[in-house]
């Protein structure tokens, strides 16, 4: 059983700033002496460091359209083992996922399986009594929600609270736990669908300390608190698969991890040193080649459009990771990563040379190009799997590539890809040799028989090198 105290903080709809409330809220209960473990609702690469860099401590996905009940409350359980409470911060709105019709991807999915209570924040600005309305319909639209209570965001004065505050009461509704004025927070600077990644920000001690502050002064952080507290035991969690250990230290993995490669889950890299792997991380900004006796390389998603100039200019890494791609050993690029061993990137009537391995030019579009949970089948046999295997990912980019699909023979397309909310299928996945090229970001950790498959391959590489060394 576990009995950690935990805390759902989701929104009424994106945008009302949960984000910037979550990160206060486990800065105010780091600075009571509390060792708080965070999670993040979903595929969001961005959150986590966020809330990494805030909390002190790893923040993991918790995603059930992707991972399953399973995996995710496995995993909640064995990473919350240790702390004193658990924050976990929603996506989109409480409801909304990967079904209009069901829990199926949704924050209030992971809310049930966890037994977890809901803190609601909601955009109060312009609301009283029409607070109590919208709240009524959230807390009874799922009877297996559980609202703790009512975060009113952009709340216009002492007075608009006292209002909101009667409103709720009024209704015998789940009581307001804070109400936070318009400028309470300090801005977060945003890209896209959400906040600038972690490396951007200048998070330092002035910074958390004002977060923090906000937090204590406008959030009733004692019933919060009592209400993570009021969290039921869960169940025994499952037992997890047995992990295929390899030889300890025998297998070095080369990890791109910078400003332009960043988006990586932290259960994959937990798992792959649970299983003996050396994970050896480099820049492609910084360094000038890869770290030598590597076995395999991975490139993960990113920014690469954001650093092209640098990528572009740095001829001796781009070398580097041209020889190892061609040297047989085993390569996975992601999104970014993708983009990076294409020939290079066209942006803004500019272009710039990358590594050059995948036949084709990627292009930053004026507008999104795709974003959405994908199942993808293999088309043949690749790092991850035999033909037929099928795993789950999600995909979020704005570039493309300028020949799709590719008219190479040497480059085949590896999945077949069906987006989760039309069931439209693609080709996508590309690979050549031993290098697998993906727009998707798969979820590796919880498919054990792909990951297992990967690291046999790695270990291949190595019974190699040491027969060749031996003769």
């Amino acid at each position: 059983m576990t009995g950690c105290p935990r805390l759902v903080i989701a929104g009424s709809h994106s945008g009302v700033g949960k984000s910037s409330l979550t990160l206060a809220l486990v800065a105010a209960l780091r600075q009571r002496g509390l060792t708080v473990q965070t999670f993040k609702v979903g595929p969001d690469y961005l959150d986590p460091g966020h809330l990494s860099r805030v909390s002190g401590r790893p923040c993991y996905n918790l995603d059930g359209w992707m991972c399953g009940r399973d995996y995710v409350t496995r995993l909640f359980a064995e990473r919350s083992a240790d702390a004193d409470i658990a924050i976990i911060e929603g996506v989109m709105g409480l409801y909304d996922g990967s079904s209009p019709a069901s829990l199926d991807g949704s924050t209030a999915q992971i809310a049930d399986w966890l037994q977890a209570p809901v803190a609601l924040v909601v955009n109060s600005h312009g609301m009283a009594r029409s607070l109590a309305a919208l709240v009524h319909g959230y807390a009874s639209f799922e009877p297996a929600i559980t609202l703790a209570g009512v975060i009113a965001n952009f709340c216009g004065s002492d007075s608009h609270a006292t209002l909101l505050t009667q409103a709720l009461q009024a209704a015998n509704l789940p009581p307001l736990l804070g109400a936070v004025p318009r400028n309470a927070l300090p801005a977060l600077p945003s890209r896209h669908l959400g906040l600038v990644s972690a490396t951007e920000t200048s998070w330092n001690a002035a910074l958390i300390q004002q977060l923090a502050g906000a937090a204590e002064q406008h959030l009733n952080l004692d019933h919060l608190l009592q209400q993570a507290r009021n969290a039921p035991s869960l169940p025994p969690i499952p037992p997890a698969p047995p992990i295929k250990v390899i030889a300890n230290g025998t297998v070095r993995l080369a990890i791109a991890r910078d400003a332009a490669f960043q988006f990586y889950y932290q259960d994959l890299f937990d798992a792959l040193e649970q299983r003996g792997v050396q994970l050896v991380f480099f820049s492609p900004l910084e360094d000038k080649e890869l770290p030598a006796g590597c076995n395999g390389l991975y490139l993960g998603g990113g920014y690469p459009e954001e650093h092209a100039e640098q990528l572009s200019s740095n001829h001796t890494m781009l070398n580097s990771i041209r020889e190892f791609c061609n040297s047989d050993r085993p390569v996975y690029a992601e999104c970014g990563g993708l983009m990076y061993l294409s020939q290079g990137l066209l942006k803004e009537e500019k272009s710039w040379p990358y590594v050059g391995i995948l036949p084709s030019w990627t292009r930053m579009c004026s507008r999104r190009k795709r974003l959405g949970y994908m199942e993808v089948t293999l088309q043949q046999s690749t790092l991850f799997g035999a033909t037929g295997a099928q795993l789950r990912g999600h995909e979020f980019h704005y570039s493309e590539l300028c020949n799709y699909p590719l008219n190479n023979p040497v480059w085949e397309a590896a999945y077949q890809a069906r987006a989760n909310r039309d069931g439209s299928l693609h080709d996508e996945g590309y690979s050549s040799m031993q290098v697998l090229t993906s727009y998707i970001h798969l979820h590796l950790t919880s498919s054990p028989n792909a990951l297992d498959r990967f690291l046999s391959v790695l270990q291949e590489v190595v019974s190699t090198s040491e027969h060749k060394m031996q003769r």
